[in-house]
């Protein structure tokens, strides 16, 4: 019986990706870190919530959010995804529709002004959502959408409007995890490890080396795909766009991202519009 998986560009059997929110000034020492070790990931900003320009935090807060120029000069052209996170950061499941599509709409047509791109990413403030939050983001056009809900394993997102993560880095199963993504083999279903947090828990939690000995652990390997929330989500979206004959033998991708999957014990990979003979 033929058996079908999806693998990642270049037929690599694991993905890993990061989740980061509030656009805080720790973000900055994040980037650098994931930069050093080629890891790619998403910052859910509130563009709302901007700092004034030349704020000065009192001695010991940890909770410092960035200026609008300090959020630009950070992420602008970092190779990371900026994502939508609310405007002004409130319970979405206790607003009516109509504020909730504001709190969206509002941050993603600031962030895509600020940045000149098309944003389709979100997490939601305080992992808060309910069906009504959800149906109201698809009005919004977003693509994806974060909790902050942990499943402590590498499966492939069902729904990413309901998003879950492997874990938080403070997680005491992270070092675990990390050993178990690198370590096994994979024959069959692809793994990725999806890990979130807000950077200036690093400095509350004078923890900065968990996230620097994660990333030079994780990072820089052969058969892992380091890419951003978004980058997975339309990789996984084309993949399961895939078209198939009824006899299995013809598959056409009718996106426009090439496609990679093993069929049995074949890898095969898809051009963006080709049509191919799987068994050829």
């Amino acid at each position: 019986m033929p058996q079908l998986f999806l693998r990642f560009p270049e037929g690599k059997p694991k993905a890993l990706t990061l989740s980061y929110d509030d656009g805080v000034e720790q973000d900055i020492k994040l980037v650098d870190i994931m930069n050093k070790y080629g890891l790619k990931g998403t910052f859910n900003l509130n563009s709302g919530l901007y700092a004034e320009e030349g704020t000065v935090y009192p001695k010991g807060q940890v909770h410092r959010r960035m200026t609008k120029n300090q959020v630009l000069q950070t992420f602008k052209d970092s190779g990371q995804e900026i994502a939508v996170h609310s405007l002004t950061h409130p319970s979405l499941d206790k607003l009516p529709t109509n504020m909730v599509i504001n709190e969206i709409l509002l941050d993603r047509k600031n962030l895509e002004e600020q940045f000149g791109t098309i944003v389709r990413g979100m997490a939601y403030p305080y992992g808060t959502l309910n069906d009504s939050v959800v149906e109201a983001l698809k009005v919004c056009g977003i693509a994806y959408a974060r909790t902050v809900i942990s499943t402590f394993d590498f499966r492939i997102p069902e729904d990413f409007l309901r998003l879950t993560a492997t874990c938080h880095h403070n997680s005491p199963e992270l070092e675990y995890l990390s050993k178990k993504f690198v370590e096994d083999e994979i024959c069959y279903e692809p793994y990725l490890f999806y890990l979130w947090g807000h950077s200036y828990e690093f400095e509350e939690n004078n923890n900065w080396n968990s996230i620097k000995n994660f990333a030079s652990y994780v990072g820089n390997r052969e058969d892992v795909w380091y890419a951003t929330n978004i980058q997975i989500y339309d990789y996984i979206d084309a993949y399961r766009r895939l078209l198939f004959s009824t006899d299995g033998k013809l598959v056409k991708n009718p996106s426009s991202i090439k496609v990679w999957f093993k069929y049995s014990e074949k890898l095969l990979a898809v051009e963006a519009g080709e049509t191919i003979d799987i068994f050829k």
